[in-house]
């Protein structure tokens, strides 16, 4: 499935040989599907089919407020959080993506772009020097300014994956998506047309297939999905188990506290705690953990 837009979807089906877009819509008023899905179908005229059972996933990506989801996409094998030097992006919304990412387990990279802004950019590197720390790749490149440079970068990550790319709007993704998406706009527009969606065209998650036959990809085929910019990424979905263990800096001292239910909030003896007062692990990460704790118990879904 390569966009959705409500509860209509856009599938790209092979039938006889043929590949086809179809524009599709799910049996009763179910709405589980997501972009990245392989989906089995019935055609109901040339352009048209019913989606009726969706494929065992490999990884799906959502996120989640009190009242109810939102599915990103699925069968995503890594994830690209673009940022950039200017405008300023929020701490908060990497940190809670990366957590994401790691209850998929889906391996995260950090896309710091607009590198040629250069008067910001020692500042912002500093800013992402303590996700670097935790073995999250940071990768510096500039869309406009240095395009070569930047498909050198980024081109070889993406052989034989299938990748999304998030962040807040204004961080440049959709030029990074122009720059390595060969006719992404008239894709845009298709799919667009297809769903009906006007204008609308950044209020839809979309994949492109990329050429395997291209040389960049060394006959490897590759995805790339584009979602519209976001500035809250809720994880109401993940319970605590999921959690403390989503945070990898976590990791060396889980089970090491005195109480084997410990939350790592207040409680004596708790080897977290005092790795944040060791400063082995980040206050503002310990803090993020208590938000979603507390988050995760307030759902009503």
């Amino acid at each position: 499935m390569i966009a959705a837009h409500g509860r209509h979807y856009l599938v790209q089906a092979r039938i006889g040989g043929e590949s086809l877009k179809l524009q599709c819509v799910t049996r009763g008023k179910k709405s589980d599907v997501a972009v990245g899905d392989r989906v089995q179908l019935k055609t109901t005229s040339p352009n048209q089919g019913v989606i009726e059972a969706i494929d065992e996933r490999n990884s799906l990506l959502y996120r989640s407020d009190q009242y109810k989801s939102k599915l990103l996409a699925a069968n995503v094998t890594q994830l690209f959080i673009v940022v950039a030097t200017e405008p300023g992006f929020a701490d908060d919304l990497i940190s809670r993506a990366l957590v994401a990412a790691e209850a998929a387990g889906v391996k995260a990279h950090i896309v710091l772009n607009k590198t040629d802004i250069v008067e910001a950019l020692d500042k912002t590197r500093q800013r992402l020097q303590m996700y670097a720390s935790l073995g999250y790749p940071v990768r510096e490149v500039s869309a406009r300014a240095f395009p070569e440079e930047t498909c050198a970068t980024l081109w070889p990550l993406l052989k034989g994956q299938s990748t999304i790319l998030i962040g807040q709007s204004g961080m440049g993704k959709s030029s990074l998506i122009n720059l390595i998406v060969p006719d992404a706009d008239i894709a845009v527009r298709e799919i667009s047309a297809a769903l009906d969606t006007g204008k609308h065209t950044t209020t839809f998650t979309r994949l492109y297939e990329m050429d395997a036959h291209d040389t960049a990809l060394d006959g490897n085929p590759a995805n790339i999905i584009d979602s519209p910019g976001f500035q809250e990424f809720g994880l109401y979905q993940l319970s605590e188990g999921m959690l403390e263990r989503a945070f990898v800096e976590f990791t060396p001292y889980l089970g090491k506290c005195k109480f084997y239910n410990c939350h790592h909030l207040i409680e004596p003896s708790c080897a977290v705690l005092e790795a944040v007062k060791e400063n082995k692990i980040a206050p503002m990460r310990h803090q993020l953990y208590v938000q979603l704790l507390h988050e995760s118990s307030q759902k009503l879904y």
